[in-house]
């Protein structure tokens, strides 16, 4: 223990944010970009277009295209399209029996055969698009990491989160000015103003950072924790994620008797009315073209704060309401409502964008802690007249990391466009270039750990985000001065947001090159005095 209670929570603040904070760097990177992952999606997939048709009509060219294309399905479910998703997304499930459809993507499953389509509206008619993960990459990598199996990822992401929390409670104990905190900021002042700029960006969007870090844990509790479910379910988990969750038991088996389905534009009105107004977002199809088929409308989360929708069960034959699904509990609601504060899908544009902002704000705090404590290590260090091998280590980090994670993201766009569009595994190789360009990073981080690579870096990361607009003009033809005369927001706003990022980041690497550590009180009393100082100047990143 140290020689009171805010001091040692100040060490267990330190120590808890050191040890995980280029991880959690990461996942908070990945997480904030997560917030436009529809977006990133689009503007990686420049052959979709945008689409004006919506609701009953879309549903019945979904309908209509899977009625050619996987007939004898035995369930099909089509997610419908939004003003963030303008496509129709469709999933389809195979007898094991079946030989594969003609159309859509085929994966071997739990021994069946599966596909799946992205279908234009308008047209009703599939969209040949590049292979991409998009936006998803950013969203998988912020809690399943890559490379390593999902099991260990998912403990390791939970692993920081805990010390994240951690670091946040301590954090607001050891701050004795905390609201003092929130308005000062002194530029030019070396280890103050990094100190300065952590308490800003930590107490800006403090209950976004305590919010998102809780309910980041809260998403896995189940995986955490799983011996309550053990005891009370020990034969079937799955009885007890039913009856938590409130979903549907598995439909009527099939009559295997050929029939006509009902119309879907009245079970989607008929949902609507029932829901009060609640937007359908898709439908499940069990059994089509059966006697016995039955369809699962499920509501759009739209401006619902909780994760969990409701959904009602239809006769597919003659349209009754089968099951308007059971009541969910208390604790589920709670945790439907924790699921969806993480994931922010009720956001409308304006909530988003404060969202992203205070993702921002976390990777800001996470950064300039991680920076902070190379700056409080160094002047012991160049007291002793060396540099030991964990201040080495940290600054080696510290760049590759800090600077080095931007140089990635920028990367995976360019390999989005550059790559080959009929390469194998194509998503896969865009995710190795992300990886690749952090690597390289890391490597002349580790190189040369010096105050020239961070502007080295930077300066790469502000050009590669530059430049990615020009490299998307020339290699497709959704540059921005067509999606601003097609008004087509989201490909002018990705170009316009990459643009913003290179400025903010050649503006870091111009301030890294030409800052100067401040002179200490010692040096600026000789300096008075006309004396040349020879000594160290202070402390710096």
């Amino acid at each position: 223990m140290k020689q009171s209670f805010r001091q040692s929570m100040a060490w267990l603040h330190t120590w808890t944010g050191l040890l995980v904070g280029w991880l959690l760097l990461l996942i908070f990177m990945a997480g904030t970009a997560s917030y436009y992952r529809e977006e990133i999606s689009r503007w990686m997939r420049p052959e979709v277009p945008a689409t004006t048709t919506r609701g009953p009509v879309a549903a019945e060219r979904a309908l209509q295209y899977l009625q050619r294309h996987a007939a004898r399905a035995e369930s099909w479910t089509v997610t419908l399209p939004d003003d963030r998703t303008g496509t129709l997304r469709m999933f389809w499930r195979n007898p094991e029996s079946a030989t594969p459809v003609d159309d859509g993507k085929r994966r071997g499953r739990r021994g069946g055969r599966f596909g799946d389509a992205t279908v234009n509206p308008d047209t009703g008619e599939a969209i040949a698009a590049r292979e991409t993960r998009g936006g998803d990459f950013f969203y998988r990598l912020h809690f399943d990491l890559h490379y390593i199996p999902v099991v260990w990822a998912r403990y390791l992401v939970g692993f920081c989160a805990m010390f994240m929390l951690v670091a946040i409670i301590t954090g607001v104990i050891t701050h004795k000015k905390i609201f003092k905190d929130f308005f000062t900021f002194r530029p030019g002042k070396g280890q103050r103003s990094w100190l300065d700029f952590h308490n800003v960006s930590a107490v800006m969007a403090l209950p976004y950072h305590a919010m998102i870090t809780y309910t980041g844990i809260v998403t896995l509790m189940f995986m955490y924790l799983p011996w309550g479910v053990k005891a009370a379910y020990p034969a079937d988990e799955d009885a007890f994620f039913s009856a938590a969750f409130a979903q549907f038991g598995e439909p009527r088996e099939a009559a295997g008797t050929p029939a006509r389905g009902t119309d879907i534009a009245r079970l989607l009105d008929a949902s609507s009315r029932h829901w009060r107004g609640g937007e359908p977002g898709g439908f499940t199809v069990h059994h089509p073209g059966d006697a016995h088929a039955v369809v699962d409308v499920f509501q759009r989360t739209g401006k619902r704060l909780s994760i969990d929708t409701p959904s009602l069960r239809f006769d597919g034959v003659t349209g009754a309401l089968l099951d308007a699904g059971p009541a969910p509990g208390g604790a589920t609601r709670t945790r439907g409502v924790m699921y969806g504060l993480h994931l922010a899908r009720f956001a409308d544009p304006l909530l988003r964008l404060l969202f992203f902002l205070s993702g921002l704000a976390g990777c800001l705090m996470v950064a300039s802690g991680v920076i902070l404590w190379a700056i409080k290590e160094r002047p012991g260090h160049l007291k002793a007249g060396r540099i030991g091998f964990g201040l080495r280590l940290v600054d080696a980090l510290n760049i590759g990391t800090v600077a080095g994670l931007p140089i990635a993201f920028a990367a995976y766009f360019w390999g989005n466009r550059l790559l080959p569009l009929a390469i194998a595994e194509r998503a896969s190789a865009e995710a190795n270039v992300f990886f690749a360009a952090w690597a390289v990073a890391l490597l002349a981080a580790f190189a040369w750990p010096k105050r020239a690579m961070w502007a080295w870096q930077l300066y790469a990361a502000a050009l590669l985000f530059l430049l990615l607009p020009v490299v998307n003009a020339l290699t497709t033809s959704t540059h921005l001065g067509v999606s601003l005369a097609q008004r087509d927001w989201v490909m002018a706003g990705f170009d316009l947001a990459m643009f913003a990022l290179g400025a903010g980041l050649a503006c870091a690497g111009r301030r890294m090159q030409r800052w100067q550590p401040p002179a200490s009180a010692a040096a600026r009393r000789r300096q008075s005095a006309n004396v040349v100082d020879t000594g160290p100047a202070g402390a710096g990143a």
